[in-house]
């Protein structure tokens, strides 16, 4: 008699890799939605949209801490580790040469890392 492998009683084999990545994405998604929503409605109460209040969105400070340089890099790096996932995951679904896969995999980190160095460059001398 053939075994059953669906139910309860199913053979579940492998690591769950995709089971953190799913959870990574969701978690990041939440993290840019909500500072979107943070610097939409800081447009939205700025009376005057002039480069000091715009730098002032990303600049400001609670309880002496730089907060708003603080949230802009926390979506920064979720947008860039969300962005990961979801090449590599294109990648490795439509890129069947392992070779190719892997110099745009390495590619794809170089350009994020950049990105990343880039965009903390830029935040962190406002």
């Amino acid at each position: 008699m053939a075994q059953e492998r669906i139910g309860p009683r199913r053979l579940v084999v492998g690591a769950h890799y995709g089971t953190i990545d799913f959870i990574a994405q969701r978690i990041t998604a939440v993290i840019m939605a909500v500072y979107t929503l943070v610097l939409f409605f800081g447009i939205i109460f700025t009376s005057e949209m002039n480069f000091e209040n715009w730098r002032g969105l990303f600049t400001f400070t609670c309880l002496g801490i730089p907060a708003g340089q603080l949230l802009a890099t926390l979506a920064f790096f979720s947008l860039a580790w969300h962005a990961w996932i979801g090449v590599r995951d294109i990648w490795m679904d439509y890129v069947t040469a392992a070779g190719v896969r892997l110099l745009l995999q390495v590619l794809t980190i170089l350009w994020l890392v950049a990105s990343v160095v880039f965009f903390a460059k830029i935040i962190w001398s406002l």
